[in-house]
């Protein structure tokens, strides 16, 4: 997948928007401020959120290593070209996204939940 084409799926999840910060990081959040994954990384890579129990296996795979700065909230980043074929990178992403929206309060995840 190129950056384009991520982007454009994480913003195809509910709730999702765009914003650049830190200068050109583009950063997706749900519910305002909650981060579930960023674009242009640290000047090109992905980063985004992984289950807890799935963190060390992640990073021991080759071209995938621990987010700077974000590794101790189990954050993975890649470089592209990205290291994951797209079923399994918008998998992911789609799991982060749901990873952050289960620790908003209830009231805040009505309508941001998938099935799954």
């Amino acid at each position: 997948m190129t950056a384009d084409e991520i982007a454009a799926f994480c913003l195809q999840l509910p709730g999702a928007r765009e914003d650049l910060k830190w200068g050109s990081n583009r950063v997706f959040s749900v519910a305002g401020n909650k981060m579930f994954a960023i674009l242009d990384f640290l000047g090109g890579g992905l980063a985004f959120k992984v289950d807890v129990e799935l963190f060390l296996g992640y990073v021991d795979r080759p071209g995938i290593r621990p987010a700077p700065y974000l590794a101790r909230a189990h954050w993975i980043s890649m470089d592209a070209p990205f290291p994951l074929a797209d079923d399994e990178l918008r998998s992911l992403l789609t799991r982060s996204h749901q990873l952050v929206v289960r620790k908003l309060p209830k009231i805040r995840q009505v309508g941001l939940l998938l099935d799954q």
